[in-house]
């Protein structure tokens, strides 16, 4: 007896054994993940820009306080007008639709790490007839019902599932970051916008205070041609001066309803319904922060994105690799089957079944080797791709901070020839009251110093919007650090999107 009992829990023991190692083996096995693990390509990028003499170094503390950057402006419009922006562009509200399919995806791509269970039940009534003895000819009929419940489980022991599921995470960071993108585009797009809108106000006001100016003159002209003191052509140059200066100011009405009405479709109101209210104000373009050329690899979104995207890339390959490996299944199956409806769930009706399954593809034409090859070569574009939209973003950066530099030089210039032109125009003036000089003599000088003021008024423009493309280029303040803390919208649960620090 004791025998008997050794022998019994040995063999239990041994069971226990093979089952023990059976599951470590599939676990260690589990662990594998076939294909190359990713590493960020690397880029060149230069130590710094070559601009970048005298201008405000960046805070590099991830703590550094951010507000939104539209409000370096100091205009509480436009700040109004960025807040409705984000809830209401439709370039935006594409890019978010985009990130909630890829976070579905990336949803899906988990699924296939579980078992798969189906459960079926069923009812057949099947009939017949046989020939009995003495030729008797009799019919059949029986039903059966069944119930049935089938598991399966593929293991991912090269990985493939989860490559996958590396590959559709960094599509989900990608697209992520292009919400951001669509962000930043739309707020640029939307700064530029407005800010011409206020340039043309300001031009209007200069071209109104020159039309009341032209309107005196032709006044006095017209008098001292009627006392005899001046000639008819004095007259004619006058009011050809005025004329023009009033067709000037309705070609400007044009301008600022083409820019007013690009707001509104930003704002994704129809132009028939939206105005912006004329008001002059003098906006000074602020000094935005400028780091090293390695900080737009975490600053710019579509940087980021790209730079996933290649991430995703890679870890297709290793997709792709995996179908060189056999596949293990895991199945089991377990049912009633019964003629006797009152007997369907008892124990001698049940069947049951339960075993793996090992497949392999051993001959495929070369299908697998050309999808590997496919995975590399979406690899190599990507990488590619990610280094040349580094490269445009240096290239941005760089343009926009030539160009604030040299706006700004000639705005100082500017000043100097409108105040020299202010002065001839004065000292043509008093020649012309003393009737040492005539009209067009004047006339001349004061188209002159028009020109000289639209030109800066238009210089000062160019400085506003040479700052948001700045801005924009250094990524409006966004951060790839922004990805790790996303709702369901691609919106940062924490830190405000698109913010530059404050000092």
């Amino acid at each position: 007896m004791m025998v008997l009992m050794l022998n019994r829990c040995t063999r239990s023991l041994t069971r226990t054994a093979g089952w023990v190692l059976g599951l470590s083996l599939i676990a260690a096995l589990s662990a594998c993940k076939v294909g190359p693990d990713y590493v960020r390509p690397t880029a060149e990028v230069g130590v710094t820009f070559k601009e970048s003499a005298g201008w405000q170094p960046a805070r590099p503390a991830a703590d550094a306080p951010r507000t939104p950057w539209w409000e370096m402006y100091q205009d509480p419009i436009l700040s109004e007008q960025m807040q409705a922006l984000n809830l209401a562009n439709q370039n935006i509200a594409a890019a978010e639709a985009r990130f909630r399919q890829a976070v579905a995806i990336t949803q899906g791509s988990r699924s296939p790490l579980y078992p798969t269970l189906n459960a079926t039940g069923s009812m057949n009534r099947a009939g017949g007839s046989a020939t009995a003895a003495g030729g008797v000819v009799a019919s059949t009929a029986t039903t059966t019902f069944g119930a049935n419940a089938v598991a399966a489980w593929q293991l991912d022991i090269w990985g493939s599932v989860r490559r996958n599921i590396e590959s559709t995470d960094a599509s989900e960071l990608a697209l992520a970051a292009d919400v951001a993108g669509a962000r930043l585009t739309a707020q640029s797009a939307m700064a530029l916008s407005y800010l011409q809108v206020r340039m043309l106000d300001e031009q209007t006001r200069l071209l109104k205070a020159t039309v009341s100016a032209y309107e005196r003159s032709l006044t006095l002209t017209t008098n001292r041609y009627d006392a005899g003191v001046s000639g008819l052509a004095d007259v004619a140059v006058a009011r050809t001066q005025l004329e023009s200066a009033r067709a000037q100011m309705i070609d400007l009405e044009q301008q600022r309803a083409v820019f007013e009405n690009a707001v509104a479709v930003l704002l994704g109101q129809p132009p028939s319904t939206f105005s912006i209210k004329p008001r002059t104000n003098v906006l000074v373009p602020p000094i935005a922060p400028v780091g090293l050329p390695s900080a737009l690899l975490e600053r710019r979104p579509d940087v980021s994105a790209a730079e996933r995207r290649t991430a995703a890339a890679n870890a297709l390959i290793g997709v792709a690799v995996s179908a060189w490996f056999p596949s293990l299944t895991l199945n089991a199956n377990s049912g009633y089957r019964s003629n006797d409806f009152t007997q369907w769930f008892a124990a001698p009706a049940q069947f049951w079944a339960l075993g793996p399954q090992l497949a392999m593809l051993i001959f495929d034409g070369g299908a697998r080797q050309a999808a590997i090859d496919q995975a590399r070569a979406g690899f190599d574009l990507q990488v590619a791709l990610y280094r040349q939209t580094v490269l445009t973003a240096l290239q941005e950066v760089e343009n926009a901070m030539v160009q604030l530099r040299v706006f700004e030089q000639e705005e100082v210039a500017q000043r100097l020839a409108v105040e020299a032109a202010q002065l001839a125009l004065r000292l043509a003036r008093n020649q012309y009251d003393q009737g040492l000089i005539d009209y067009l003599s004047v006339a001349v000088l004061e188209t002159t110093a028009l020109n000289n003021e639209r030109t800066y008024i238009t210089l000062m423009g160019n400085r506003l919007s040479a700052s948001v493309r700045l801005i924009t280029a250094l990524g409006g303040g966004w951060s790839a650090e922004d990805l790790k803390m996303l709702d369901a919208s691609g919106n940062p649960t924490t830190n405000p999107s698109n913010t530059v620090p404050t000092n």
